[in-house]
């Protein structure tokens, strides 16, 4: 067996490599996997290849299997689906979802991957890490039955939260985009779209997730009297003001945040692991390809974030794969 890998690093802000690395060999309870594919989730990493990660956030920031550290150099990245070659019987030959960053092999613990179901592809499933975002949101937000919803940002973690909330009864979902492009994302996952002039207001629920000023303006706007935001975006080192004056107080609105870090407190009972299996039960369904938008060989990533990070490339989620015989 090939005991050595590559992995992409942010060397410094706005510049990437991809190094040779050794791998140790598996111990006891752990997996040798091979990557299949990656994603980059275009929000987080590429605040991250910019540098814009703030000093008081580095610790709250790490990936699971992080190394280095912020702003540079670091191995960042949490989205990667591959075969284990080494390991435990029950998982030798399974494609699994671990969250790890951009490698063509790693050795981690065998309880840090999961699975992934039959009926679901390798290159979707990569979605898992922001899907899983998703259902924690929604934890959070409890939606009911015939609410009137808005998400304003159609990025990857907007998308996937407008994706899940298609599949609720008797609800009334729009996509709010800045860019009309995202309309065909919408389309694809069976909801509404609207330019932000244009969203229907009077919503019991906003989801924001378009980490901008504006967009936390305009989800305040369209909601009705005593509704909430639940706000997702990452903001960095970014400071934003608000117009929490006007009716902000008449209409006893509502602004709370909800991240992946910690299991949602409206679900006690439920573990990280059981969040993430559900999230790639979730993936079965075929729509969710929408959200993936570009693709590119792992050999391309120094020159594919620079292009990710400055907009030149809009992709939701974009997509990494690996050559069956690159160590």
């Amino acid at each position: 067996m090939n005991r050595t890998a590559h992995a992409f690093w942010l060397d410094s802000p706005g510049r990437g490599e991809i190094r040779e690395i050794a791998l140790p060999a598996p111990g006891e309870d752990e997996v040798l996997v091979r990557s299949l594919y990656s994603g980059v989730s275009r929000g987080t990493e590429t605040l991250v290849f910019r540098g814009g990660v703030p000093e008081s956030q580095y610790t709250a920031m790490r990936a699971p299997f992080q190394e280095g550290d912020f702003p540079g150099p670091v191995k960042y990245g949490y989205l990667n689906v591959g075969v284990v070659e080494e390991g435990p019987a029950a998982l030798v030959g399974r494609t699994v979802f671990c969250l790890y960053p951009h490698q063509t092999r790693y050795v981690v613990p065998a309880s840090a991957v999961t699975p992934v179901p039959d009926d679901v592809p390798a290159g979707r499933a990569v979605l898992a890490g922001t899907v899983e975002t998703a259902v924690n949101a929604l934890w959070d937000a409890a939606p009911l039955i015939g609410d009137r919803i808005a998400v304003v940002g159609g990025g990857m973690v907007g998308s996937s939260v407008a994706a899940l909330l298609a599949r609720f009864p008797g609800v009334r979902v729009q996509l709010v985009d800045a860019d009309p492009v995202r309309a065909e994302t919408a389309e694809a996952l069976g909801v509404g779209f609207a330019l932000p002039g244009d969203a229907l207001g009077d919503c019991d629920l906003v989801v924001h997730a378009s980490a901008t000023e504006q967009g936390l303006t305009r989800a305040l706007e369209l909601l009705g009297a005593e509704g909430t935001v639940i706000e997702l975006s990452w903001y960095g080192d970014r400071k934003v003001s608000l117009p929490l004056g006007e009716a902000f107080h008449s209409r006893r609105l509502v602004i709370r945040s909800s991240q992946v870090g910690t299991v949602s407190p409206a679900r006690p009972g439920r573990s990280y692991a059981d969040r993430l299996a559900l999230a790639l039960d979730l993936l079965a369904d075929p729509a969710l390809d929408a959200l993936i938008t570009g693709e590119s060989a792992f050999e391309e990533l120094p020159g594919v974030m620079p292009r990710l990070a400055s907009g030149e490339i809009p992709a939701l989620c974009h997509l990494v794969r690996y050559g069956r015989t690159t160590p």
